[in-house]
């Protein structure tokens, strides 16, 4: 058996599943990985007999349980300091927590109007203003560390971290919706896209056979 348990919901539709489940990946470690299914009647009694949030994901270490995704990449980091979950450098590692918490706290109206389906593809659902500004906040935030860090089409920071992970479902959101970005952020999601974690998870993603109709358009 793990010595780590990841609980995470629908992967086609749990964004902030994907996040944690990426961490995991990067960190190295073998782990096991518990789906709990959205929308059922027994999901929040699942739920809470994992996470005292009744929210997932909730990573399980032993007799630790960390039920939050930021958390976990920051438990995963001290953990395993050889594998830089976070840059470097003490002014990039403040960047990339900062974009970072930006995206945990932020970007509401993007999250509601443009709910995450990885199997879907709704070309015509369209912006409202809100969304379209937190779209260009995005590709803004990805700008900026792009030209801070001198990194040219690949990860926001150099190899992939905590911030690549916490942007990961946005990028599946701009491709559902056909949300147009520049060369620059196109770049980055086709970065994104190739890594072998996250197509692992897209392939697992299309393959589940639970529908939830509110985010199918």
């Amino acid at each position: 058996m793990a010595d780590f348990t990841i609980y995470i919901a629908n992967k086609n539709y749990s964004s902030w599943s994907l996040r944690a489940w990426l961490m995991l990946k990067r960190s190295g470690v073998t782990f096991e990985e518990v789906m709990i299914p959205l929308r059922q009647p027994d999901t929040h009694t699942q739920i809470m007999r994992h996470s005292p949030s009744g929210r997932v994901p909730a990573l399980k270490h032993g007799k630790t349980v960390i039920w939050e995704s930021l958390a976990i990449g920051e438990y995963l980091d001290e953990l395993f300091p050889a594998k830089k979950l976070w840059p470097s450098s003490n002014y990039a590692r403040a960047v990339a927590r900062a974009v970072s918490a930006e995206m945990h706290a932020g970007f509401g109206n993007l999250r509601r109007h443009l709910p995450m389906n990885m199997r879907g593809s709704f070309a015509n659902r369209g912006l409202t203003p809100e969304a379209q500004a937190d779209v260009n906040r995005i590709i803004a935030l990805w700008r900026d560390c792009h030209k801070r860090f001198r990194v040219k089409g690949g990860y926001l920071f150099g190899p992939f971290s905590i911030a690549d992970a916490m942007f990961a479902p946005v990028v599946s959101r701009f491709r559902t919706y056909a949300v147009e970005m520049d060369a620059e952020a196109k770049a980055y999601c086709d970065a994104i896209e190739a890594w072998p974690a996250y197509q692992e998870w897209v392939a697992a993603a299309k393959n589940e056979p639970m529908i939830i109709e509110e985010y199918e358009f």
